[in-house]
């Protein structure tokens, strides 16, 4: 491949394709006469719509199909929602940039019938839609009284689902709805006291082939500092707790002059046992915070729920 080529690989959903194109408008700014192709597929994450995403397993969910292509040349990068990507990933391969974050929060999307309501005020029995055992787990343990539901889909669907009647309310990311241009529809941004958010979420994660040093180059001007310092701590929780993207187990960093503050928890499937616990340190060395905080919650049980979280989840065969 010529220098002055890239070829990104991307799932085809349409938030993937906005963040795609957005990847490839700023790279061409940054890089006169650099041409940019883009092949979009599906991914196995975006074909099994008929079974909870815990239920098939997560590793590669939706990424496995765009790494293979650069596996075998066919593609340079492939663009993520970086709280898709695995933390572990495939020999030959590696996180070559994070870009600048969006609003990481959880956000409520109601049914008009409910525009007078909050998450605290909606009625006993309300259907909440979600895919995500990490919110399941922290609504199921702040409000008992609400009836949650798995809904699988992409944004656009999900949201056509609420306006039929079919759920009460959705939590969705802000972060996704805001780039679809959706951002109206945001009725309650979830206080990170109630939901701590998942890992990565909010920022994109660009891959490559290990150690390609000319795409390295041309990708490093997307990479945001601050943002990558709070993911790698995130993402250095969630490996060293062996968890997965659909395991029960949320974050929330942060700035204090110099050093950077990590906040995460594990919970049962129930929302009866939540452990949560907060680690600080030299933003410099992120990644040791997080390690530090995952022992910490190890120590206080949260080795013993994720074990029988998968137990209880195993993706089928």
């Amino acid at each position: 491949m010529a220098a002055s080529q890239l070829r990104i690989a991307s799932r085809r959903s349409q938030l993937a394709m906005v963040q795609t194109h957005w990847v490839r408008d700023e790279l061409a700014k940054a890089h006169d006469g650099l041409e940019i192709t883009i092949e979009a597929m599906a991914t196995q994450g975006d074909k099994i719509l008929d079974v909870a995403l815990a239920k098939i397993g997560d590793k590669g969910l939706f990424t496995k199909e765009l790494e293979a292509q650069m596996l075998v040349d066919r593609a340079d990068i492939a663009v993520h929602s970086l709280k898709d990507l695995p933390t572990n990933l495939p020999e030959g391969l590696m996180l070559g940039c994070i870009t600048e974050r969006e609003d990481p929060a959880d956000a409520l999307v109601v049914h008009e019938k409910h525009k007078d309501k909050t998450l605290a005020t909606l009625p006993e029995g309300a259907v909440v839609g979600t895919s995500s055992l990490r919110r399941l787990a922290q609504l199921r343990h702040h409000f008992p009284h609400l009836t949650f539901k798995d809904v699988r889909g992409n944004v656009i669907t999900r949201l056509e689902k609420l306006d039929s009647g079919e759920f009460d309310c959705l939590i969705l990311a802000a972060a996704g709805l805001g780039r679809l241009g959706l951002g109206d529809r945001i009725h309650e941004l979830i206080d990170p006291s109630i939901s701590l958010h998942a890992v990565g979420q909010g920022a994109l994660g660009i891959e490559c082939r290990d150690g390609d040093a000319a795409v390295l180059e041309q990708i490093k001007v997307l990479e945001h500092l601050p943002t990558a310092r709070r993911c790698l701590a995130e993402r250095a929780f969630l490996r060293e707790l062996e968890g997965g993207c659909q395991v029960p187990i949320g974050v929330n960093t942060r700035f204090e002059g110099d050093e950077l503050v990590l906040t995460g928890m594990v919970a049962s499937l129930d929302g009866q046992r939540l452990i949560r616990d907060e680690a600080r340190g030299d933003q410099n060395d992120p990644e040791a915070i997080g390690i530090t905080l995952a022992h910490a919650l190890r120590a206080q049980g949260a080795g013993e729920i994720l074990e029988e979280i998968f137990a209880t989840v195993r993706p089928e065969a």
